[in-house]
């Protein structure tokens, strides 16, 4: 019954009020609360989270127009496959550019010319994916093709341009060889005529001379 017993109910507020404050104190000090990490309606996981779809989104769509760009009338519209963030957007997480990988029908030339602009559009971006170096394969196997069909094709010409050339010299060899032989005929039928007629002045010249007692020829002009 001292006076020491109405302060107690005092005494236990002060220490719950010390206690209090103390935690107060921890709680600035340590984490902050769930109400404090929360930005926008988001909180720390939903940020990071965002954070990570934008740079996806910026990613993809750099690298689905490097295709475009480069493949130009070869490549196809951009599609993208897409994910909604916490912040209720779309993000493109996923995307592809199509591209004419098929061969021009009947010109390898103009064949080898498209191939080297899908394998470059197919090999654009900063770091290609599987898939783009799939494309690149493709379009370099079928430029090697290409270049194997053109070089025939060149081997063919050049046979028939040295067959032509071959015929034209037979027939200019077989032209001159004819003319050379003519020409020998005409000389050799010259010559013969020639001494036919010398043969036949000798003898048909020399006639018996009534005025003489020898026997003579009288030049005859034949």
């Amino acid at each position: 019954m001292s006076s020491e017993a109405p302060a107690e109910p005092g005494n236990r507020a002060v220490r719950a009020a010390d206690e209090s404050e103390a935690a107060g104190t921890k709680r600035k000090a340590g984490e902050p609360s769930a109400s404090d990490k929360e930005v926008g309606g988001l909180n720390e996981a939903e940020l990071k989270e965002l954070s990570e779809l934008k740079a996806r989104d910026r990613e993809v769509r750099a690298h689905e127009a490097a295709h475009q760009a480069v493949g130009g009338q070869y490549a196809g519209s951009m599609s993208f496959t897409y994910q909604r963030g916490a912040d209720g957007a779309q993000y493109a997480v996923g995307g592809e550019v199509s591209i004419d990988v098929s061969p021009v029908n009947g010109d390898p030339q103009a064949t080898i010319e498209k191939m080297r602009v899908v394998r470059a559009a197919a090999m654009a971006p900063a770091e290609p994916s599987g898939q783009d170096r799939a494309v690149a394969a493709q379009a370099m196997q079928t430029m090697l093709q290409a270049q194997s069909e053109l070089a025939s094709e060149q081997g063919s010409s050049d046979s028939e341009g040295e067959v032509s050339a071959r015929v034209d010299d037979g027939v200019s060899s077989d032209s001159r060889d004819s003319s050379s032989a003519s020409e020998s005929s005409a000389e050799q039928l010259s010559r013969a005529s020639q001494q036919a007629r010398s043969i036949y002045q000798d003898i048909a010249g020399f006639v018996p001379d009534p005025t003489s007692g020898k026997d003579g020829f009288l030049p005859i002009s034949v």
